[in-house]
């Protein structure tokens, strides 16, 4: 199936059904404020490597954490008792996005560019991304950032420079989503580790009623 490409002078993405098999969608455009809300907006979401074209993808199965359902393992219980956290929302999310960036580049690889800090920089300072940061002992422990529209979350990357560290941001922050009645934390694609946390796949059938349900209304 030919990908979509996607004109530079128009904001539009095609109907998310048409992406392929492994959830490639559309090619092209830029990372505008516009353009990134309409994506999210409709399940879909911008992937690539640096220095290439922008490849926008919708995974016809979408893997999913309900705050309500986080899952803490006993061990991890133990291990939230023995220690004294601190957990702060949007303290310096540039700097969360970029350790994001740096720990992936030392480990594995990463699409956070450049160009994608200044575009989600900007989401933030319109009010649409958001970032976690946890400390321990008054030294960084770990954080997550992402994209937050209505009553739902679009999570983008998570690290950690303690032990630990990103499981308690996620879980302190999946915790502070439920009591105010968010819906959802994409995943966007399975990995064992989140599953471990109570994420499940869920069919675009329910995940389109989900994002038709939540991002609408204003938290």
């Amino acid at each position: 199936m030919p990908v979509y490409r996607l004109r530079e002078n128009e904001i539009s993405f095609p109907t998310p059904t048409l992406a392929r098999e492994d959830g490639l969608l559309a090619v092209g455009g830029d990372l505008s404020v516009d353009r990134l809300l309409l994506a999210y907006t409709h399940g879909i979401f911008p992937w690539y490597n640096p220095g290439e074209e922008i490849l926008w993808w919708c995974p016809r199965e979408r893997f999913l954490i309900f705050p309500g359902e986080i899952h803490v393992s006993h061990s991890m219980k133990k291990y939230m008792k023995k220690h004294e956290f601190q957990i702060y929302l949007n303290r310096d999310f540039q700097d969360t996005m970029h350790h994001c960036r740096m720990k992936r580049e030392c480990e594995e690889g990463t699409w956070i560019s450049d160009e994608m800090e200044a575009a989600y920089l900007e989401l933030h300072r319109e009010g649409y991304a958001a970032s976690v940061e946890v400390y321990e002992e008054g030294k960084l422990a770990g954080g997550l950032y992402g994209v937050a529209i209505g009553r739902c979350f679009f999570g983008e990357s998570m690290f950690s420079e303690r032990v630990n560290g990103s499981k308690v941001a996620l879980i302190a922050f999946s915790r502070f989503l439920h009591q105010r009645g968010f819906l959802f934390i994409d995943c966007q694609f399975h990995t064992n580790h989140l599953e471990h946390m109570g994420g499940r796949f869920v069919s675009w059938d329910q995940f389109e009623h989900l994002l038709e349900e939540g991002v609408h209304v204003s938290c």
